[in-house]
């Protein structure tokens, strides 16, 4: 690009930024990411500069028990944070996603509010403008005697794709911007003078965890294996699948240090390395423990967090295909990892990594594949398999209201169901049975309804 072009573009960036009232900690890492773009950087991690992370390298949490005492006594210098931006709208939610309804009349908002009472431990949420008025409302409601401490993620202008200059839409401004990605998180406890507060308080630990992962409650083994060793910086690692292969992998770099890796910072003639199970063998479950003094000191050293940037390709407007093609700039919370010295993994069980991402996985979790047990989620003892693979057609089950449309009266049994794939439009009555790997399919243009009692353990066409 050419250096007036550039120069304009800042400016015009700077701009709206500032209009948005943007704190100029914010302002200043929006300009640093955007420089390493017009001067040719990607973001990209190639293989040739990283290696496999092996599993005797990784400490195992059942390993941790010793620890447990230490975790309790911690507990009182702890916060839970949940990051609570996102709005649910693959879902076909405008709300925050938290508030769905997980299942018995429970939402996520609940079950994290009891999972963190249980523990009595300090709980906060970084919500996102979408979220934040819907997230406290729902907290008023529940009458909590101690309120979580809320504080707002921040947010980017989306960038063109062709001139990298800002991507302008009149007519619904809200969508020239864009999350910053999780890794906003450590720029807004800053910023929001969250960090100061909670340090003044004697908080100089947190567990950060996504709404949608019911899995991840606080764990006072690795808790006190995380301050009794003065660890800087933990993440959860969860053994890699073939279902686990978007999400962001580890590894060494060259230089020793331990990386986190996404899909978007590799190169399209990599993917089938990076998606090498048998090299990248743990992936991110999104579960990071973070000590708060060992953080405000790389602020002050640094003045920022600089985390490895992602390029993400998206259309202007999400919804709209035909709309100008942007790119997002964004962090991922969990590459803080490469900027801590002594940062460490913990391999944990994938009862640590329940996440909702979609209406099946939604279909999963409301099921009897799986129970709540002291507010917690975990797989129904008397399930003997431990995954469950579910594909629903996005037309009829995609969105939260057309799926709950169709199972009105009930989720049918999965307790014995290995796979199960519906195509076409079908209703469920109750006390429907489903086992073992079925597929059942609705080629009509009229709505089949399986009806109550029935046991399924062979495929269905209507």
């Amino acid at each position: 690009m050419k250096e007036p072009d550039a120069l304009t573009h800042v400016r015009s960036f700077i701009g709206m930024m500032e209009k948005e009232n943007l704190p100029q900690e914010v302002i200043d890492s929006f300009v640093y990411y955007y420089h390493k773009i017009i001067h040719g950087e990607t973001g990209i991690i190639y293989n040739k500069d990283i290696e496999c992370v092996r599993e005797n390298e990784i400490t195992y949490s059942k390993d941790l028990s010793g620890y447990s005492e230490a975790g309790k006594k911690a507990i009182q210098n702890t916060v839970r944070i949940v990051l609570n931006g996102g709005l649910g709208t693959s879902m076909g939610l405008n709300k925050a996603k938290s508030l769905i309804e997980v299942r018995d009349g429970k939402t996520f908002l609940d079950i994290i509010v009891q999972q963190s009472q249980k523990a009595n431990i300090r709980l906060a949420f970084m919500n996102s403008f979408g979220t934040y008025m819907d997230t406290a409302e729902a907290l008023q409601k529940m009458n909590l005697s101690v309120f979580p401490i809320l504080f707002l993620q921040h947010k980017y202008p989306k960038v063109l794709r062709d001139g990298l200059g800002p991507a302008l839409w009149p007519k619904n401004k809200k969508i020239e911007w864009n999350p910053p990605g999780h890794g906003d998180i450590y720029t807004a406890l800053h910023t929001s003078g969250m960090l100061d507060k909670l340090l003044s308080e004697g908080i100089n630990y947190a567990f950060i965890s996504n709404s949608d992962n019911l899995g991840a409650d606080i764990d006072e083994a690795i808790l006190g294996y995380f301050a009794e060793n003065k660890i800087p910086f933990l993440m959860e690692v969860a053994d890699r699948t073939p279902s686990d292969l978007k999400g962001g992998h580890i590894a060494r770099h060259k230089n020793g240090q331990l990386i986190l890796r996404e899909a978007a910072q590799c190169l399209d003639s990599e993917l089938g390395a990076f998606c090498d199970t048998t090299c990248y063998s743990f992936f991110n479950t999104n579960n990071i423990w973070i000590n708060l003094i060992y953080l405000k000191n790389l602020i002050k050293e640094k003045g920022f967090v600089y985390l490895p940037f992602i390029m993400n390709p998206k259309t202007l407007d999400p919804r709209d295909e035909k709309s100008p093609e942007i790119y997002q700039i964004e962090t991922a919370m969990g590459s803080a990892i490469s900027l801590f010295e002594g940062a460490t993994v913990v391999r944990v069980p994938r009862t640590r990594f329940y996440p909702v991402k979609k209406c099946s996985d939604l279909l999963a979790v409301r099921s009897d594949c799986y129970l709540i047990k002291d507010e917690k989620l975990i797989i129904n003892p008397e399930r003997k398999l431990q995954t469950i693979r579910i594909n629903l057609d996005s037309k009829f089950y995609g969105k939260i209201d057309r799926f709950n449309e169709r199972f009105k009266e009930g989720v049918p049994s999965l307790i014995n169901c290995e796979s199960l794939s519906i195509y076409g439009d079908v209703v469920f009555e109750n006390n429907v049975k489903i086992a073992g790997n079925i597929v059942i399919k609705n080629t009509g243009n009229t709505c089949a309804v399986v009806k109550k009692n029935t046991v399924v353990n062979n495929d269905i066409t209507f």
